[in-house]
């Protein structure tokens, strides 16, 4: 016990600052997503710009998500910071103008500063969080990325006409704002928990990645981010034909980030804690397979925001899940793992989502795809069981 007495105190005042950075950027990556027929006709855009304006986070994810982890390694605070001004600004840039090229400027700016913010959930529990507690953190963190999703999906359910993008999009800029300069306050001082130093640069990913665990998991990721990045862009454009409003599908989407929250604070940390993660993985698979057939055969806004509930506890809380499990066994390179989590899942992400944008005319045959994709996880969970059980009973 004497050990434990002798550390710092966690610092859980830069957590909620974090975290409210965190949700920030998903308010503006997700925030038309519920308005995207609405936006269109506002803007006199096609409803694939729309998309593409949300698109631009996954896709920019993929290239930027390694050296943003290292740069995290390297400098935290630093890169940290960084990620919070350029979210603050990328927000502002949104209100310069009421027009589709100022939201995409404002867009591509929060994109790239996307990285510097998600990629250090890992990193801030490290730095700023007792051993015990950070099982604890890894969750809130990625909660709060649900949560800003919920604000989002919240504020289109309310705010769902054209005269009310304007609004929308200045809500978004003042929580960027405040949350900025909460976490800009809170990292002026530096964590107290010492860490090992960061493996340099690309040799980092490469010491990642020869964990045989990594790519099984990694695959499992890009799979299980691909359908949830895919239903939170296109949802309500596939919705729409069987009769289901914008506010309605606001409703849904709601209830499928409201799901993930709940699952990332109360069930991950209880999986991390009796180590039954690989069983939840086959929960979920199975759980969002089912989910998406049904919303493929009885489209509505029950049977959506049912299935879709289901749905967020099983693919977004295994986030945490996953990240909990980088932490603990590639603790050298945590941001970077993390990076590389982020952008397996960006990389599935981007793909689902562009071929369900393909089939927004065909919404049940979108629909039998999220399926599958869902389900050619079990694979990689089988595959993951294998590895870890090897790294447990290999000697050290």
């Amino acid at each position: 016990m004497l050990p434990h007495m002798n550390q710092p105190a966690s610092r859980w005042p830069a957590v909620a600052a974090f975290m409210a950075v965190v949700a920030a950027t998903q308010v503006a990556w997700v925030m038309l997503a519920p308005v995207t027929t609405v936006a269109a006709e506002h803007y006199r855009v096609s409803t694939d710009d729309i998309g593409w304006s949300a698109q631009a986070f996954p896709l920019l994810y993929v290239v930027l998500a390694i050296p943003a982890g290292i740069v995290l390694d390297r400098w935290f605070r630093g890169g940290l910071a960084a990620g919070a001004l350029l979210t603050a600004i990328g927000s502002v840039l949104r209100l310069i103008g009421d027009d589709y090229t100022w939201v995409l400027c404002g867009q591509i700016v929060i994109a790239v500063a996307q990285p510097l913010v998600l990629n250090a959930i890992t990193g801030l529990a490290v730095n700023y969080l007792s051993e015990r507690d950070r099982p604890l953190g890894i969750a809130l963190g990625s909660a709060s990325n649900y949560g800003g999703m919920v604000i989002a999906f919240g504020l289109g359910a309310v705010l769902s006409t054209s005269a009310d993008l304007r609004t929308l999009i200045w809500i978004g800029t003042i929580i960027s704002l405040v949350s900025c300069v909460a976490l800009l306050v809170a990292l002026r001082r530096p964590g107290g928990y010492a860490r090992e130093e960061a493996t340099a640069g690309l040799s980092g990913v490469v010491d990642a990645v020869r964990h045989a665990f990594v790519p099984p998991l990694l695959a499992l990721v890009a799979l299980g981010f691909g359908v949830s990045i895919a239903l939170m862009t296109w949802l309500q454009a596939l919705v729409e034909p069987a009769g289901v409003s914008a506010g309605a599908a606001s409703v849904i989407l709601l209830a499928f980030v409201v799901a993930g929250a709940i699952g990332s604070c109360v069930i991950a940390p209880v999986v991390a804690r009796r180590g039954v993660q690989v069983r939840f993985f086959l929960v979920a698979v199975a759980a969002a397979t089912v989910s998406c057939l049904v919303m493929a055969i009885a489209p509505g806004t029950m049977t959506g925001v049912i299935t879709m509930a289901v749905t967020g506890a099983a693919l977004l809380t295994a986030l945490p899940v996953v990240l909990e499990i980088v932490e603990r066994r590639l603790t050298k390179e945590a941001n970077t793992a993390a990076g590389l989590v982020w952008m397996a899942g960006n990389v599935g992400g981007f793909a689902v989502a562009a071929v369900t944008g393909g089939l927004i005319g065909s919404p049940s045959l979108a629909f039998v795809m999220l399926a599958v994709v869902a389900a050619l996880g079990a694979p990689s969970v089988a595959l993951l069981t294998i590895k870890l059980r090897q790294r447990t009973t290999t000697p050290a």
